[in-house]
C-alpha cells in the first residue's frame, strides 16, 4: 500500500469538496473531509471494481447512506476514473449535471442508490446483501465462482439514529449476511450539534448484541482501515461486518473541524488557507496532481484486468450451465403484462373472492413461471396471502429461499426491497396491511423517484376491514399514496382486475407498483369478458357495463366498491355506463382518444363511489359530478355494517345518480 500517495489523494479529494461546495455556495463538508481516508482506502485499494464497467455484475456495491455528503462519492468516482470528469464535479449542484445535490440512481455513474433520507442506504445495503446472497447460491456452482462481492455503505450517526437502519441491520444479522459491511462515520457529530446532545448509547455494544462482528478504529488511520476492510471481507461467518472510524468532521479546516458548524458549508469560507494547509497548490482549484492521476489511471487498468480474468471464469460457468446462464439472463430482460397473464387462467364468471385470495393465487401462478421473482411479508404471511408455495423461507442457512420474513419491520422492508431493485438480479415484492403503508411510506417514495420495479402487496384496503375498527380502515390511504409520483395504485374489483393488476406490477421496468386488495369477499364481475377486465385493468380505466341506450349517466367506481355501481346501473336503467377506474395512473397515461372514449366529455352527469376520501375523485366526475365516498375516520363493527353506515352501497349511488 502507497500510504503517501493515498494520503495525498486523500487531501485532494478535500480540496474538490472544498472547491464544490465554495463555487455553488451549498452543500455538506463535513463527511467528505472528514472521512477522505476512508475514501483513499475504499477508491485506492479495496473496492473490488471496474470503473469502465461500472455495473459488473460481480464488483463490490459501494452505498453511500450519508448522500448529503455527496461531494465524498463525486470527488472519488472521478478520481477512481468513473466517467465523471472534472467539469462534471466542478458543477455540484448546478443544474442538468450528473453531480446532484444528493447521490440519484441513474444519473452518476458507479452511484448505486439514490441517498438523502438518512438511514434508507443502510436498508438499501441490507437489500443488496440479500440479493447478493441469495445470487451466490442460486447461480455459483463447485466448479466456477461468478459472485463473491460485497456490500459495503458508509453511513453517519444521523443514518444510525434513523429507525429504518435499526430495522434493516436486525434482520441482516438474522440473516447472516456476512458480506454485508457498514463503516460508520463517527465523528460525535449530527447537524444541530453534538452527538451527544442527542444520543449516549454504545453503538460498539448495541451491534454486537445485535450479532453483528464490530471493531472501532481510528478513521484517518489507512493501514488500519485497510486491515479492518480486509479482515471484513475475508471473513465469512455468518456476521454483518460494523467499522465504527472515529473521524474528525470537517478536517483540513481548522476554524471549524470537530464542531456542528462543519456539517454544512459552514467552512466554505477558510477554504483557501485549508487548501494550502493541507498542501494544495495556492490559487488553484479543482486540481488533481499528476502523481494521484497515475496512481489510479495504474490502478484502473489492473481493475480491468481483474474483471477481464473474472470474465473467463463467467464465460466457461456460461457454457457450463445453459440452463443457469437462461435464468440469469431472463432475470435481466424485460416481461409484458400480456405474457404474465397467459399464466394465469380465466376465473368463473359467477362467484365471491376477496382479491387478496385470488392475489395469492395469481402471485403463485406467475412465481412458477419467473423463477427470480421473491416476496416478503412484514410478519403477516397469513393475512396477506403472498407466500408462495414450495418457494421456501430465505434465511441464513437457505439463502435460495423466495419467501422473506422481514418481522414487524415495515420501513426496514421497503428500503431493503429498494436494495433488491437496485441490485436488479432478482424481482422483490413485500406484503403488510394497506393502513401501514405510512410505516414504509419514505421507502416508497424513494422507489417511485429512483425508477424502482418493486412491487407492494398491500391488503385490508378499506373499512371493509370492519371490527378491527379505525386504526386499521385506511381512508385517506389510497388517496395519500395516488399523490406520489411515478407510483401505480391499482385497487383491483375482482380476480380478473386483480390478475391483470399483479401482471401490471410485475412487468413494469419504470417505477414501483402498488396493489390494494380486500380482506373481505367481492363478487367476480361477469358482465364483461376476462380478456376486456384484464385489457382495460392494464389501461386503467375501461368501460366494464356499456349502455343500451343513449348515454346519459357515468358511474365510476374502484376495488369492492365496483360491485355497487354496477348493481346501481341495473336500477338507473339503460342510459348509465359503468366504468372500472383500478388505477387512474394508468389511465391518465393513456392518449386523449382513449380517455375520451371511457369518459366522454359530453357526458357530465357523473358519479363516483370509493370507501375512501373523495377529494381526488372530482378531476374525474367534475364540477357537476358527485362523490360518494368517506371523508372522516372509520368504525369498529362488521364489515358490511361500517360499510352500510357511512354510506357506501348500490342505493347511495342510485339516489345520487337521480
Amino acid at each position: 500500500m502507497n500510504i503517501a500517495v493515498l494520503q495525498k489523494a486523500a487531501n485532494e479529494a478535500r480540496g474538490l469538496a472544498m472547491d464544490a461546495v465554495h463555487k455553488c455556495n451549498s452543500g455538506h463538508l463535513g463527511l467528505p473531509l472528514g472521512a477522505a481516508e476512508v475514501g483513499a482506502v475504499l477508491f485506492g485499494i479495496s473496492l473490488q471494481c471496474d470503473p469502465a464497467a461500472p455495473k459488473w455484475l460481480n464488483r463490490d456495491r459501494f452505498i453511500l447512506s450519508a448522500g448529503h455528503g455527496s461531494m465524498f462519492i463525486y470527488s472519488w468516482l472521478h478520481l477512481a476514473g468513473y466517467d465523471l470528469p472534472i467539469d462534471q464535479v466542478a458543477s455540484f449542484r448546478a443544474l442538468h449535471s450528473i453531480t446532484p445535490g444528493h447521490p440519484e440512481f441513474h444519473e452518476t455513474p458507479g452511484v448505486e442508490s439514490t441517498t438523502g433520507p438518512l438511514g434508507q442506504g443502510v436498508g438499501n445495503a441490507v437489500g443488496y446483501a440479500l440479493s447478493g446472497k441469495m445470487a451466490a447460491a442460486k447461480y455459483n456452482t463447485a466448479e466456477h465462482t461468478i459472485i463473491n462481492h460485497h456490500v459495503i455503505a458508509l453511513a453517519g450517526d444521523g443514518c444510525f439514529q434513523e429507525g429504518v437502519a435499526r430495522e434493516s441491520v436486525a434482520f441482516a444479522a438474522h440473516n447472516g449476511l456476512d458480506n454485508l459491511i457498514l463503516i460508520l462515520d463517527s465523528n460525535s457529530v449530527t447537524l444541530d450539534a453534538m452527538a451527544k446532545v442527542t444520543q449516549s448509547e454504545d453503538t460498539h455494544k448495541i451491534y454486537e448484541a445485535l450479532g453483528w462482528d464490530v471493531v472501532t478504529l481510528d478513521g484517518h488511520d489507512l493501514n488500519a482501515i485497510s486491515d479492518a476492510i480486509e479482515t471484513a471481507k475475508n471473513s465469512a461467518n455468518g456476521k454483518p461486518k460494523l467499522i465504527i472510524a472515529k473521524t474528525l468532521i470537517g478536517k483540513g479546516i481548522p476554524e471549524v473541524a470537530g464542531t456542528a458548524k462543519a456539517h454544512g458549508e459552514g467552512g466554505a469560507k477558510f477554504v483557501d488557507a485549508a487548501k494550502k494547509g493541507l498542501g494544495l497548490p495556492e490559487g488553484t482549484h479543482f486540481f488533481v496532481s499528476d502523481e494521484v492521476k497515475a496512481y489510479f489511471a495504474d490502478l484502473k487498468a489492473k481493475r480491468a484486468t481483474a474483471h477481464a480474468e473474472w470474465t473467463k471464469t463467467f464465460n466457461a460457468w456460461a457454457a457450463a450451465n445453459p440452463a443457469l446462464k437462461a435464468q440469469l439472463d431472463g432475470s435481466q430482460q424485460e416481461v409484458s403484462a400480456e405474457d404474465l397473464l397467459k399464466f394465469v387462467p380465466e376465473y368463473p364468471l359467477e362467484g365471491k373472492a376477496a382479491t387478496r385470495n385470488s392475489g395469492g393465487e395469481i402471485l403463485n401462478s406467475i412465481a412458477k413461471n419467473v423463477p427470480h421473482l421473491i416476496t416478503g411479508s412484514a410478519d403477516l404471511f397469513g393475512s396477506t396471502k403472498n407466500y408462495l408455495k414450495d418457494g421456501g423461507d430465505f434465511s441464513a442457512s437457505n439463502p435460495t429461499g423466495r419467501n422473506i420474513w422481514f418481522g414487524i419491520r415495515e420501513h426496514g422492508m421497503g428500503a431493503i426491497c429498494n436494495g433488491i431493485a437496485y441490485d436488479g438480479l432478482f424481482r422483490g415484492s413485500c406484503a403488510t396491511f394497506l393502513v401501514f403503508a405510512d410505516y414504509c411510506r419514505p421507502s416508497i417514495r424513494i422507489a417511485a423517484l429512483a425508477k424502482l420495479p418493486v412491487t407492494y402487496i398491500f391488503t385490508h384496503d378499506s373499512v371493509g376491514v370492519g371490527e378491527d375498527g379505525p386504526t386499521h380502515q385506511p381512508v385517506e390511504t389510497v388517496s395519500g399514496l395516488r399523490v406520489i409520483p411515478n407510483l401505480d395504485v391499482i385497487r383491483p374489483g375482482d380476480a380478473e382486475e386483480a390478475a391483470a393488476a399483479f401482471a401490471a406490477a410485475f412487468s413494469r421496468a419504470d417505477g414501483p407498483t402498488l396493489l390494494a386488495l380486500s380482506r373481505q369477499d367481492i363478487p367476480h364481475q361477469g358482465s364483461a369478458s376476462a380478456s376486456i377486465r384484464r385489457e382495460g385493468t392494464l389501461k386503467g380505466g375501461y368501460v366494464l357495463v356499456k349502455e343500451t341506450a343513449p348515454l346519459t349517466t357515468i358511474l365510476l367506481a374502484t376495488g369492492s366498491e365496483l360491485q355497487h355501481a354496477v348493481n346501481a346501473a341495473k336500477e338507473l336503467g339503460a342510459g348509465t355506463r359503468v366504468v372500472s377506474m383500478p388505477c387512474t395512473e394508468r389511465f391518465d397515461r393513456q392518449d386523449a382518444a382513449y380517455r375520451e372514449s371511457v369518459l366522454p366529455a359530453s357526458v357530465r352527469k357523473r358519479v363516483a363511489i370509493e370507501a375512501g376520501v373523495t377529494g381526488l375523485w372530482y378531476k374525474y366526475v367534475g364540477l357537476d359530478g358527485t362523490v360518494i365516498g368517506i371523508d372522516r375516520f372509520g368504525i369498529s363493527a362488521p364489515g358490511d355494517v361500517v360499510m352500510k353506515e357511512l354510506g357506501i352501497t348500490a342505493e347511495h349511488v342510485v339516489a345520487a345518480a337521480k
